[in-house]
């Protein structure tokens, strides 16, 4: 017998705006311990202790790009931002969380098209979302015909699929924590660089000894667009904020548990 999913099952993650950038060689600093940087360009928005990883793009197609990453930098792991300044774009990271710097040894290759990425390396949960909403939504263009046989009845219309579309929005709780996620969403609506936000919307999040099993999860994942913030601020409620997204590009459904 089936059995009816609640709301408690759900879960809303993230990936913070303004997280992915390309650089190139040119762009790596090799200057020994302590004053390797790497520039990823200004008015981004990572923070200290954010994951990120490395990639090759081809900046024409889109997809993945041929070269090698600067040493010791691998596309399979994880790094975290020790410092990043917003106003010339120079960024540290280091092999562990709170780690020390990590040390470049060279610069790599990326011939253009090529580039190297970095970007937020994983989706990671909002604590503070009292509920999420999501509206999916598809046009239809008409492609009726004139010439039609007529009977007792009017004749209807042919129509044939358009664009899909959707908004969604979350309730969010705001904490004294400044660089919580939850306050991030927030900030993240005003910015002018937001490459890299995406949520994971779970319907049902399924966990084993504290991690996702996303072949029993329920989930639709989607790069979106913040679009508007709401607060709402007295004195007998919680301070919550209301987000609202839409879809940056298309929406990825994940509903099978097999």
């Amino acid at each position: 017998m089936a059995t009816t999913l609640s709301g408690v099952s759900g879960a809303f993650y993230y990936k913070p705006a303004g997280t992915q950038a390309t650089f190139a060689s040119a762009d790596v600093t090799v200057a020994g311990v302590g004053a390797d940087f790497i520039n990823v360009g200004a008015n981004f928005n990572f923070k200290a202790g954010d994951p990120v990883k490395f990639r090759l793009v081809n900046t024409q197609t889109g997809g993945s790009g041929t070269g090698t990453l600067p040493a010791p930098l691998s596309a399979a792991t994880t790094y975290y931002v020790i410092s990043y300044n917003n106003s010339t774009g120079a960024m540290q990271i280091s092999a562990t969380l709170g780690g020390v710097a990590l040390e470049i040894t060279d610069v790599g290759t990326a011939a253009s098209p090529n580039k190297f990425e970095i970007y937020y390396a994983d989706f990671a949960a909002v604590a503070e979302v009292r509920d999420w909403t999501l509206e999916i939504s598809r046009s239809d263009i008409d492609c009726t015909t004139i010439g039609q046989t007529l009977g007792q009845y009017v004749p209807f219309r042919k129509y044939i699929s358009g664009f899909g579309d959707a908004t969604g929005s979350a309730t969010v709780y705001m904490t004294d924590e400044e660089s919580g996620l939850a306050n991030r969403l927030v900030q993240d609506v005003l910015l002018r660089k937001r490459a890299g936000a995406s949520v994971k919307l779970y319907i049902e999040r399924i966990e084993a000894a504290g991690v996702i099993n996303e072949a029993k999860s329920r989930s639709i994942d989607m790069e979106v667009s913040l679009t508007s913030a709401g607060l709402n601020i007295n004195p007998d409620d919680a301070v919550s904020v209301s987000i609202n997204f839409r879809p940056a590009a298309n929406v990825n459904f994940d509903f099978a548990t097999t």
